[in-house]
């Protein structure tokens, strides 16, 4: 038996994803394939007239489901099986990353009548709807919502004015990501907008954030960049895909160790991809060195993003801003492991000089540059992050989470430094 669904691509439908005796297909529809301007849906599904097969399909769709308990907790809510990508998108693929929206044949995409089709929420619903996501993630079966984010975190995308919060209606577009705090990881609110904060004061361009709270309930609102207000006033969707779905690795593939992406495949995507790649390729390495700095050890491929902001015109895309940045490392029970490499080492604490210039050979950069910018970024994060501390407009002063990240920044960034100046640092040894 055949089940088919209609992709969508901003406001046109470019193909059909397909549930075939328990395998995906997808095929661009001959529509899309013949117009000028048509784009593909994703670099992993360059445009042709051929079905992809499962192992050519399932990367990109997969990979906009959420993962792990999330993904099985809504799996029961529609009774469908856990492992049925297809079905899932059915149930909550309306409005997923990026500007993929999915239709039952011969469905008419919704086109919101204004761009405030939202439903307001008081204070006492919006913390309601914080106690429901654990047990209900995306709000999943609740009053029609078809909502979609990958990750395996608690999140929901919602619309927020600067002072209500809502849930989109009607295909309206929503605007942020609401991020409740992470269950036994402690003031993970607090961290992670900490942490977004000072990438942002380090002139990262991370997407933008702020911690927020109803009625004494901590959350994080990420403003989302794959959403873009037009000359009108309306918002509307970019598109965008992670470095998984781009490489075409499954998402439950993510992590290194587990046969995903390492850093020179997402930097040869990167160089690939974009136009003009230099830049972009500095970017991804300063949100490395940023991310081993703090202590990120989650930055996995999926936490990496290709933004279209061509639309349909064709144009290359560009590194996404980063995102889903904390520190892991300040927490005992969490990995010492990050999730990729840095030369031949796991662990930070490991990585001496001779490991940052495998990794600089190993994505193409001279050593000379990598070193400058890594010490560069080293001696200039300990004062931006105490600076950023005390600054009343961030509130983040007097908080212990924002001490010991700090403290923890201080002593790798020292660290750092001190074994690019030692001696012994640049004679051969073996790797490990």
């Amino acid at each position: 038996m055949v089940h088919e669904l209609e992709v969508w691509l901003f406001a046109d439908r470019v193909g059909t994803l397909a549930l075939v005796d328990g395998r995906l297909s997808f095929y661009y529809a001959p529509a899309w394939l013949s117009l000028p301007n048509a784009v593909a849906l994703s670099a992993s599904l360059p445009l042709q007239g051929e079905p992809f097969d499962d192992h050519k399909t399932r990367p990109f769709f997969a990979g906009l489901l959420p993962e792990g308990q999330m993904r099985r907790l809504i799996a029961q809510q529609f009774q469908v099986s856990g492992q049925n990508d297809f079905a899932l998108l059915d149930h909550i693929g309306g409005e997923c990353a990026g500007a993929v929206t999915f239709l039952e044949p011969g469905q008419a995409l919704p086109v919101p009548t204004r761009n405030d089709d939202v439903q307001w929420l008081s204070d006492e619903e919006v913390v309601a709807i914080l106690e429901e996501l654990p047990r209900r993630p995306m709000l999943a079966g609740f009053d029609g919502l078809r909502l979609s984010l990958a990750g395996a975190q608690d999140k929901l995308p919602v619309v927020f004015d600067g002072a209500r919060i809502g849930l989109p209606r009607n295909g309206t577009p929503n605007s942020h990501i609401l991020k409740p705090a992470i269950h036994a990881v402690e003031d993970s609110v607090l961290n992670e907008g900490f942490c977004m904060a000072l990438a942002e004061a380090m002139k990262l361009k991370p997407a933008r954030s702020h911690v927020h709270a109803v009625l004494n309930r901590p959350f994080l609102l990420v403003e989302r960049y794959d959403r873009v207000v037009n000359a009108q006033g309306r918002r509307q969707r970019l598109h965008q895909e992670d470095f998984c779905q781009a490489l075409g690795v499954v998402p439950e593939m993510k992590y290194r160790n587990e046969g995903g992406p390492d850093l020179a495949q997402c930097f040869d995507l990167v160089r690939r991809a974009t136009r003009p790649g230099a830049p972009q390729v500095l970017r991804l390495f300063d949100y490395v060195i940023f991310n081993a700095l703090i202590g990120n050890h989650d930055a996995h491929a999926k936490n990496f993003s290709l933004l279209y902001l061509g639309g349909k015109s064709g144009k290359p895309p560009v590194l996404a801003p980063c995102y889903d940045t904390l520190s892991t490392a300040v927490y005992p029970t969490l990995t010492t492991k990050m999730a990729m490499k840095i030369g031949s080492k796991y662990k930070f604490s490991e990585v001496e000089k001779r490991h940052w210039d495998q990794f600089a050979e190993g994505v193409g950069l001279a050593k000379a540059q990598a070193k400058r910018r890594i010490l560069e970024l080293a001696k200039s994060l300990p004062p931006t992050a105490r600076k950023l501390q005390s600054d009343p407009g961030h509130r983040f002063a007097g908080h212990t989470v924002i001490e010991r990240i700090i403290a923890l920044i201080e002593q790798r960034c020292a660290l750092t430094i001190r074994r690019f100046s030692e001696p012994a640092a640049d004679a051969a040894e073996p790797s490990s």
